[in-house]
């Protein structure tokens, strides 16, 4: 009997067909058990495309039509059109993919990064992004909203799906200053940490720069590193001395 899925939705999304996938109901198995999406890991790729086609099929569509790009923590964005080929975009380096064509998938990986899913269901325009700090620092979520805005979208919401929460993302002295420099008044995503090192407020840091972009912005609320059940982590797997990680999957269709 195939393994249930989880599928975290939100009701700022409604009705667009989307899910933020946890590791559960995966054919993977040792450091990636369960549901790893994720093509740059270490897994058996059989195991990976297995559990692709059953993401896919979730979101209603052909394995063939769940589309990824190669993430590279970039403010690239691939606009997808009735023309797309989602297996060969596959080889893009980009982060972020908006489409307003029906039929077709479009998807992030992550593991403690950002994934943000965008809709304007009256415009029928969808985005989803790849969102760490450097991508959201440099730009991705403004790049990804301006794309979807090229396709005709006016009332934008996104939700900020499962990342490592402020109590778990401990960072250095010369992190913070980067994001000090850029503006001060960023320090308000930082708060000292029991270590006496910055603790870093990425999820809270994503909703306001989409919330600045004019977006309707909210955060799930999980911690991928503090939950090792439901959710893959790179910090935590680095912190355990393990030799890779899962990746998780975050999708929307129209």
């Amino acid at each position: 009997m195939q393994p249930t899925l989880e599928i975290l939705t939100h009701p700022a999304l409604a009705p667009v067909r989307h899910g933020f996938f946890t590791r559960k109901g995966g054919a993977s198995s040792g450091l990636f058990a369960g549901l790893n999406c994720g093509r740059g890991s270490s897994d058996q790729m059989d195991a990976v495309a297995v559990n692709r086609a059953r993401v896919a099929e979730a979101m209603g569509v052909g394995a063939e039509r769940l589309a990824t790009v190669q993430q590279v923590h970039s403010v690239r964005v691939v606009t997808l059109d009735a023309n797309a080929d989602p297996v060969a975009l596959a080889a893009e380096r980009a982060d972020a993919l908006v489409t307003a064509t029906p039929g077709m998938a479009i998807a992030v990986l992550t593991a403690d990064c950002q994934p943000v899913l965008f809709a304007d269901p009256e415009a029928g325009v969808i985005g989803a992004a790849h969102a760490g700090w450097k991508g959201t620092l440099g730009g991705i979520l403004d790049a990804t909203v301006d794309a979807m805005r090229a396709l005709g979208a006016t009332r934008i919401r996104a939700v900020v799906g499962p990342s490592i929460s402020q109590r778990a993302y401990e960072v250095g002295d010369d992190f913070m200053d980067r994001f000090l420099v850029e503006d001060p008044d960023s320090g308000r995503f930082f708060s000292g940490g029991p270590n006496g090192r910055p603790m870093f407020d990425l999820p809270g840091f994503g909703v306001s720069r989409l919330r600045d972009l004019g977006v309707e912005a909210e955060w799930s609320g999980h911690c991928t590193y503090s939950d090792p059940d439901r959710f893959f982590s790179y910090r935590r797997s680095t912190h355990l001395g393990e030799a890779d990680y899962g990746r998780l999957i975050s999708a929307i269709a129209l």
